[in-house]
């Protein structure tokens, strides 16, 4: 009889099945990559991967959550070190510049899970939604305190920089989006 699985082993696998779902899923499409990949990427066993994510969609649903709470910390980490208010808006184009010129930048993942499943999936839906109002309320915190009325078309800059990016392969967006909202921080 096998050793039962440690509360840690469990951790270990979920993290290692994440790692290998995000990686495959953003480089190639979620409908596109099969289970067969992702068992061979994780190293674990279908049987092993079905006891910790029951359908494909649970998978996918956790890897955008996971991927949400890194993406949104790394951005505030970024963000909050700028001590002045306009520019700590500001630095959310610089974030999102460097992000955009990462090797293996394929724009939003969930923009891209959305085109793929948004229709289809309502937990995929629930949490497209869910991670596109946190980043909405993170840029209207900092739009906010910055004592501008301007949340809004700041939050429309930094979606429609991510998705131009996302499709021509180019960062120049980011530099576009906020010299943009640098007129709108100046305007009153």
């Amino acid at each position: 009889m096998p050793a039962p699985i440690t509360a840690e082993q469990t951790r270990v696998d979920r993290e290692a099945l994440l790692d290998a779902a995000e990686r495959l899923f953003y480089e190639r499409g979620i409908q596109a990559v099969g289970m067969d990949e992702v068992r061979a990427s994780s190293g674990l066993p279908l049987k092993r991967i079905y006891r910790l994510f029951h359908a494909k969609e649970d998978l996918v649903v956790a890897m955008l959550r996971r991927r949400d709470q890194r993406w949104r910390a790394s951005l505030a980490a970024h963000v909050e070190q700028v001590p002045d208010p306009r520019e700590r808006v500001l630095a959310v184009f610089d974030w999102l510049a460097a992000w955009f010129a990462e090797p293996g930048f394929r724009g939003c993942a969930w923009v891209n899970a959305h085109g793929e499943l948004g229709s289809s999936s309502e937990a995929i839906l629930a949490e497209v939604r869910s991670h596109k109002r946190a980043f909405h309320d993170q840029i209207a915190a900092w739009v906010s305190a910055a004592g501008e009325p301007v949340a809004e078309p700041v939050f429309l800059l930094a979606e429609g920089a991510i998705v131009t990016a996302g499709i021509t392969g180019d960062p120049a967006p980011a530099r576009h989006a906020r010299a943009a909202t640098a007129i709108l921080l100046g305007a009153r």
